[in-house]
């Protein structure tokens, strides 16, 4: 029996849309407030905001907000890496790395996503990379949902709280 790697995880998901779609669905603010963020904010490196419908850039900052959760959580971090293709990389909670790779595969991509560098104290372990996992596989469920056509599966009722979709 092999011993868990509480440092990181990878999740996948296969989704029916072309892969410009699915990349601009990581890539632009905009986008990222149909599947994932209630509200997505760039900086450029010299504190300009991005515009909301260009694709953000290696380097870029962040600031994150989700729905069921106050102001006050918010996410905030960096871009490593952008390709224009198929690959995002940026910063994440509690000092990890979140890489997205996008891999054609006929008339769908692929989408995998890996958690990495992830503190393994008990926090790190039940917070990033239990409680991520969790995040992670409903919002990837919910890119597919938004992408094919489905419906915005998120909670955005303030009143509910503790649910697995905000």
């Amino acid at each position: 029996m092999s011993k868990h790697d509480w440092s990181k995880f990878t999740r996948r998901i296969n989704i029916k849309a072309p892969l410009l779609a699915v990349y601009r669905a990581w890539t632009t603010p905009v986008n990222l407030e149909t599947w994932f963020l209630r509200h997505a904010e760039f900086r450029i490196s010299n504190g300009e905001i991005r515009e909301r419908t260009g694709h953000v850039y290696s380097g870029d900052t962040y600031e994150w907000l989700w729905y069921g959760h106050p102001d006050t959580a918010v996410e905030k971090g960096k871009v490593i890496e952008t390709n224009g293709v198929d690959t995002v990389k940026f910063s994440f909670a509690g000092g990890a790395f979140v890489s997205v790779h996008m891999e054609p595969m006929g008339d769908e991509v692929l989408v995998s996503i890996t958690q990495e560098d992830i503190p393994t104290d008990d926090y790190g372990k039940v917070n990033y990379n239990m409680e991520c996992q969790v995040g992670w596989t409903f919002y990837l469920a919910n890119l597919k949902s938004i992408l094919e056509g489905g419906l915005d599966l998120r909670n955005k009722n303030d009143k509910l709280k503790n649910v697995v979709n905000s």
